[in-house]
C-alpha cells in the first residue's frame, strides 16, 4: 500500500491541499484544481492558435487553419481523459508497479497524488490519433497545436506536484531548500524543490520557446516540427532536473526512471525536426 506521508500534504506551513469537503471522502484538493486550470487554459490557447490564420501562413499572408473552431471541444474532452487515465496507469506501471498486487483500490485515488507525465503524454497521443483520425484533419498539424499549448498544463501540474508535497527533490541544504513530505520527521533532510524546477523550465520556458517559434518562425506552416520542439525540449530539461530530483523508483541502468523515459523523447524530438525541415513550409 502506498506510504501515506508520499501524498496528501503541502510543504507550505499551515496550508491546506483541501480547498473544501464535499461529503464523506469527497473533496476539491488544489491538487486537483490545478489540473482543471492548465486543462482549461491550455484549451483557450489552442482554440486562440486554431483562430489566428495569420500562423499558418509565411509572414504577411493569410493561411488556412487544419481544423474548424468547434473542435476545441472535442479536443479538451479526449486530451482530459487521456492525461488522467494516461498518467495515472503510466504511474503505476512505470514507478509503482507493487500497487497492482499490493492494494490495486489504491490505482484508482488519484486525488491523493501521482501522476506520470510519459503516461499523460501517451494518452494525449491517442487522444489525438482518435481526433485526427476520425474528424479527417491532419495529425501532426492537429499535435502541433496541443504541443504549443502543453506547456501551460505542465506549469500547473507541476505546481500540484509542488501543493501536495510529491516528487520533491534531492537532499540539499541550499537557501531555499524545503522539507518534504512536510508530516516527516523535523530531523529529515531539506530538499530541493524540483517541482518548481520543473514548472519554471517544462511551463514558462518552453512555452516561452513554443510561443516564439509559432509566431515568429511559423513553425506551424511545417507540419511536426512544433511537436518535435516540444518533444526536445521538455526531454532536455526533465532529464536536466533529474539530477537534483529523488528518484521515484529504483534506477534503470544506473540512471533515473525520469531519466531513461525521456530519451526517446528527445530523441525522437530531433527526427521529427529534422524530417520537418527538409520539407518545404506550407503556403496554405
Amino acid at each position: 500500500m502506498p506510504n501515506v506521508t508520499d501524498f496528501n500534504c503541502s510543504p507550505i506551513p499551515g496550508f491546506d491541499p483541501v480547498i473544501f469537503h464535499l461529503f464523506g471522502p469527497i473533496s476539491l484538493r488544489w491538487y486537483a484544481l490545478a489540473y482543471i486550470v492548465g486543462l482549461i487554459l491550455g484549451a483557450i490557447y489552442f482554440h486562440r492558435l486554431l483562430k489566428n490564420k495569420a500562423l499558418w501562413a509565411q509572414k504577411g499572408k493569410t493561411g488556412t487553419p487544419p481544423a474548424p473552431l468547434t473542435i476545441t471541444e472535442d479536443l479538451l474532452f479526449w486530451c482530459t481523459l487521456g492525461v488522467i487515465l494516461g498518467g495515472r496507469l503510466g504511474f503505476v506501471l512505470l514507478y509503482r508497479t507493487e500497487w497492482l498486487w499490493q492494494d490495486p483500490l489504491s490505482i484508482l485515488m488519484v486525488w491523493q497524488g501521482g501522476m506520470s507525465f510519459h503516461g499523460g503524454a501517451f494518452g494525449v497521443v491517442m487522444a489525438v490519433l482518435y481526433v485526427a483520425l476520425s474528424r479527417k484533419i491532419a495529425v501532426w498539424r492537429l499535435a502541433d497545436m496541443v504541443a504549443a499549448a502543453a506547456p501551460i498544463g505542465l506549469f500547473f501540474g507541476r505546481l500540484a506536484n509542488f501543493i501536495n508535497g510529491e516528487l520533491y527533490g534531492r537532499a540539499w541544504n541550499g537557501a531555499w531548500a524545503m522539507r518534504f513530505p512536510c508530516d516527516a520527521n523535523p530531523a529529515g533532510p531539506l530538499r530541493h524543490p524540483s517541482q518548481l524546477y520543473e514548472a519554471a523550465l517544462e511551463g514558462v520556458v518552453l512555452f516561452i520557446i513554443l510561443r516564439l517559434a509559432v509566431t515568429h518562425f511559423r513553425s506551424l506552416t511545417r507540419p511536426g516540427l512544433t511537436t518535435g520542439l516540444f518533444a526536445l525540449g521538455y526531454g532536455v530539461f526533465r532529464t536536466a532536473v533529474e539530477f537534483v530530483r529523488e528518484p521515484d523508483a529504483g534506477l534503470l541502468m544506473g540512471i533515473t526512471r525520469g531519466m531513461a523515459y525521456s530519451i526517446p523523447l528527445w530523441a525522437g524530438g530531433l527526427v521529427l525536426i529534422y524530417l520537418a525541415m527538409k520539407k518545404p513550409a506550407l503556403t496554405k
